[in-house]
């Protein structure tokens, strides 16, 4: 039993990470799972990104290495998306401590439902791979713009990254879901290292909690990798759905308070 929590309490939170794990895999935003569910625990506020990054940093590597081997991925033109998405990171965390993030809530309570809708009405969104009608260097070249971008985006403010990586690699680079969330596994991966970094220096991480609900995380993880690699877009579009709505309803109520 970890010092501060009971085992009713963690009995209660494990299949909530397990859970947050298996929607992380197919469409990011495991985050707003996780978050309360940690608070509901009785976590330090203090601690709660920098444990919340530690157990879903390591959950995505099991599904990061899944969608790699299941996909056939080829990291080598991940490697400068990967460093941009730590630019775009530690820049959005420098941007954080000067400007008020509520702000950028009011664009995103916009934005969130006409991306959903439009995931909705286009039942062919992301069925098909068209990334071959751009070169290797624009492919590079906008994977990197959006890996700056939404890197900043979760260094700043951060919930539904993981969402915002799949739908712009499929939209702007023309992947298919599946490849799509694929890669964002990756290029998230690298924002929430370059985040949990910055938490592990400042002492803002329960190690002992972060490494148990890591474990779990990544049963999740690999749960749900699983579906996406045997489903595709069925499992994928619709997850992503339900994230953007959920996302939606947080923020709303953020603004609220």
């Amino acid at each position: 039993m970890l010092p501060e929590f009971s085992a009713a309490q963690l009995l209660v939170l494990a299949p909530l990470i397990f859970f947050a794990g298996v929607v992380d895999a197919l469409a990011g935003g495991g985050g707003l799972i996780t978050l309360p569910a940690y608070l509901a625990a009785g976590l330090d506020p203090a601690l709660l990104l920098g444990t919340n990054k530690l157990a879903s940093g390591i959950g995505t590597v099991a599904s990061a290495a899944n969608y790699w081997r299941g996909h056939r991925l080829k990291l080598g033109p991940l490697a400068v998306p990967l460093a941009a998405c730590v630019l775009g990171s530690l820049f959005g965390a420098r941007l954080s401590s000067r400007m008020d993030p509520n702000h950028f809530k009011f664009i995103l309570l916009t934005v969130l439902p006409i991306v959903g809708w439009l995931v909705h009405s286009r039942r062919h969104f992301g069925r098909e791979d068209r990334s071959a009608e751009l070169g290797s260097s624009e492919l590079e070249r906008r994977s990197s713009g959006l890996g700056f971008a939404f890197g900043a985006y979760d260094g700043f403010l951060g919930p539904g990254t993981g969402t915002f990586f799949a739908l712009g690699l499929s939209r702007w680079c023309r992947y298919d879901l599946l490849g799509s969330t694929a890669r964002a596994k990756f290029l998230n991966l690298a924002t929430n290292l370059a985040a949990l970094a910055f938490f592990l220096h400042a002492g803002r991480v329960h190690l002992r909690l972060g490494l148990s609900m890591g474990a779990v995380s990544v049963l999740g993880h690999w749960t749900g990798s699983h579906m996406g690699l045997k489903k595709g877009a069925d499992a994928i579009r619709p997850m992503v759905i339900l994230v953007c709505a959920g996302l939606f309803a947080k923020l709303l109520l953020d603004c609220l308070r």
